[in-house]
């Protein structure tokens, strides 16, 4: 259902497009890339220069190489069109990121390394969705081909090993442990006596 009609006539003035696409790799790695653009409705002067009505003010990149664990293992950034000439100089900060997983703690953990100066707060804030992207992106995936595998045990007769416990529980009123779905899906992760 969209959102309801405006109370009031309006003129668009900016639009911010956020794009993020998950790959899995051959290496049994997988690629994160995120792209953010920036456009105004009207032109305007920044930096010396003229930015005209529908060129992008801002459109940047960040691609996350990461591990099926979802720690990077390699970043890549790149500013094409930014607000001043600086802008693409801090790319090169967004390597901080190697090593860290996407798991609680990681926003914290971004602004410690590319927080205010040390970084673009326009890659910084795209960081998020490519987060939520990457974990859509393996989660579900490593979980069916788990599933997968558990049936094929069982139907040679073996015994799978047990689960690990999701990730997303108790993240969402949908995966509370209390809750019908997790009591389907899960249920040794259920809360006893409820669901």
């Amino acid at each position: 259902m969209p959102l309801p009609p405006p109370d009031a006539a309006r003129e668009p003035l900016h639009t911010r497009q956020v794009t993020c696409t998950g790959y899995r790799r051959a290496d049994g790695l997988w690629d994160i890339e995120g792209h953010i653009t920036d456009r105004k409705s009207y032109d305007f002067q920044r930096d010396g220069r003229t930015v005209s009505s529908g060129d992008p003010i801002h459109e940047m990149w960040i691609r996350l190489t990461l591990d099926n664990r979802l720690t990077v293992k390699a970043v890549a950034a790149v500013t094409d069109a930014a607000p001043y000439r600086m802008c693409p100089s801090i790319t090169g900060n967004f390597q901080r990121l190697v090593g860290l997983s996407i798991a609680s703690g990681w926003t914290a953990a971004v602004k410690e390394r590319l927080g205010g100066v040390e970084g673009c707060t326009h890659l910084v804030e795209l960081l998020g969705p490519v987060a939520t992207t990457a974990f859509q992106t393996i989660a579900p995936y490593l979980e069916d081909r788990d599933k997968q595998s558990r049936a094929a045990m069982v139907e040679r007769g073996e015994t799978p090993p047990p689960r690990r416990r999701p990730p997303m529980l108790d993240t969402c009123h949908v995966w509370a442990t209390d809750g019908e779905v997790v009591a389907r899906e899960w249920p040794e992760f259920a809360a006893k006596g409820k669901g």
